[in-house]
């Protein structure tokens, strides 16, 4: 049964020397999505590549030490895609498709606008653009997993402090509502909530204070999902026995999609 793992790494270099492809080789996952690779193709190691016998594919940011993407396999693809096809968002290496028969597996990286309003902008046309791709990936009829950082926490139970940052980029009611448009008119589904409806299932913290020893934490990690594969998920978990990062690991397990 396949098990996907999302994990911003905040830096690929960083997240290895923490034991993070150790970790993902215990895993034995199917597939793994990587975000905030921070490093460029000539940075990219054998172990970052092809960890364990995995297949890598990547999509690097042309600014150096920023962003980027990749999806780890057990199986070749059938296809890859790099990048969403806007021009201003692929120069920032946010978005890796790969196809295994019916099924389609996607890294992304969605922008934060928390360094200021000109991100804030951007963000906001990244929000215009991607659901527009959103809309024509859920109208190809294929089972579709988005595993990624969004930058966005949906609702009140997704972040700790949710009354003092109704202001803040990552909870404005733009930013919320447009996540809601992507679960009820476009028909994707955030899979971990279908399954898990507790408080403080956080996946990132800030490393400002004591956020990770008071779990003051955002839930913005997600897999989101069309409807046919959501339904297949039965287990989820937020891995925080070791921190390879700012963010924890959210691994899914679902259920074959098609029967043997």
């Amino acid at each position: 049964m396949p098990k996907i793992i999302s994990a911003n790494l905040n830096g690929i270099r960083s997240a290895s020397k923490k034991g993070f492809f150790t970790w993902m080789a215990a895993q034995d996952a199917d597939f793994v999505c990587v975000q905030e690779l921070k490093a460029q193709a000539d940075d990219m190691t054998e172990e970052f590549l092809n960890p364990h016998g995995y297949h890598g594919h990547f999509h690097y940011a042309e600014k150096k030490g920023y962003s980027g993407t990749g999806v780890y396999s057990k199986i070749a693809p059938d296809a890859v895609l790099i990048g969403f096809g806007n021009e201003e968002f692929d120069a920032e290496g946010r978005y890796v498709r790969c196809d295994f028969g019916p099924l389609t597996v996607i890294s992304v990286y969605c922008p934060s606008g928390s360094s200021g309003p000109e991100r804030q902008e951007a963000k906001f046309r990244f929000m215009d653009a991607f659901i527009v791709h959103l809309q024509q990936l859920h109208a190809e009829g294929r089972e579709v997993v988005i595993c990624g950082d969004w930058n966005i926490a949906h609702k009140e139970i997704d972040l700790k402090n949710w009354k003092g940052n109704k202001k803040n980029s990552g909870f404005l009611p733009e930013e919320r509502e447009w996540l809601t448009r992507v679960f009820d008119e476009v028909g994707f589904v955030d899979v971990h909530r279908g399954l898990d409806q507790r408080e403080e299932q956080y996946t990132w913290w800030s490393n400002r204070g004591q956020a990770w020893a008071k779990n003051v934490g955002w839930r913005i990690d997600y897999h989101v999902a069309t409807p046919g594969i959501a339904g297949k998920a039965h287990q989820v978990a937020i891995y925080k026995e070791e921190r390879f990062s700012d963010h924890a690991p959210l691994i899914i397990d679902y259920h074959p999609l098609i029967a043997a």
